[in-house]
């Protein structure tokens, strides 16, 4: 499934037991030998909400949340008759998740709402990098650390080449999402992404929740704020105050399929 083209293989555990989900995760992540993906992620019944996700990035490593990935099982849960509810509570290595799912009259999800819960943080930082130079950002915490730039400050600046000294420079000792932002209109941003442990991707749920955060700090937009992406776009609903964030954005199912592993 991919959400704005942030790209998963998703296993529902509780019919296929995975033993080593980092291992698997590389496997079916590699775009050459595997199926190609973002990363693995494990869907399961869960004794503290309705269901569970554990999800793995393409170098294996474990992630605490990804926003893409939590509306995409909304849609798997409901259009594969996992449940009937609408309103569906996630349990990620963040807290729990609830998800609030746009069904048509066909019983297809169009659309996946996620209540993000409080965003951390939102102090500025200034990291030197291995040439010198000196770049600031806010720092995010959505239940996992982002480092939003206002790419506007640093012409030339790109995830391509900044995004790998970012991600693992010693200012993060546990690795950061580096976002690169620019701003486009009072309701609306442009958002790249390096993300921790994959790399570029053409969307990030919880790095567009990190960015809308950081420019509403700022006073760049407010409100609902529209956050683009590569792979498309996403609302986002920042509140000051209570700090509390939505995110709503589509959803869709590439394909299904078996892999001997």
């Amino acid at each position: 499934m991919e959400g704005l083209g942030n790209d998963y293989v998703y296993v529902d555990t509780d019919r296929f037991p995975i033993a080593a989900p980092a291992s698997v995760a590389r496997r079916v992540s590699d775009r050459h030998f595997g199926i190609g993906s973002d990363g693995l992620v494990l869907i399961a019944r869960s004794a503290s909400a309705d269901f569970s996700m554990r999800i793995f990035n393409a170098d294996g490593s474990e992630a605490q949340m990804c926003g893409n990935a939590s509306r995409c099982i909304g849609k798997y849960l409901y259009e594969r008759g996992l449940t009937d509810k609408t309103v569906i509570t996630l349990d990620t290595l963040a807290g729990v998740k609830t998800l609030t799912l746009r069904p048509d009259p066909a019983g297809t999800v169009r659309s996946v709402a996620v209540s993000m819960g409080r965003f951390g943080g939102g102090d500025m930082l200034s990291v030197t990098l291995p040439d010198g130079r000196v770049i600031e950002g806010c720092v995010i915490d959505m239940g996992n650390p982002h480092f939003v730039i206002f790419a506007d400050d640093y012409p030339g600046i790109s995830p391509e080449t900044e995004g790998p000294l970012l991600e693992k420079h010693p200012a993060f000792p546990e690795g950061t999402n580096v976002e690169f932002l620019q701003r486009l209109s009072p309701s609306g941003i442009r958002m790249r992404v390096w993300e921790r442990g994959s790399g570029i991707t053409m969307a990030c749920g919880t790095g567009a929740c990190a960015s809308a955060a950081a420019a509403t700090l700022k006073g760049l937009v407010s409100g609902s704020c529209r956050v683009r992406m590569d792979g498309g776009e996403l609302t986002v609903q920042c509140d000051p105050r209570s700090r509390e964030i939505v995110m709503e954005g589509p959803a869709s199912i590439v394909f299904d399929g078996t892999m001997d592993i």
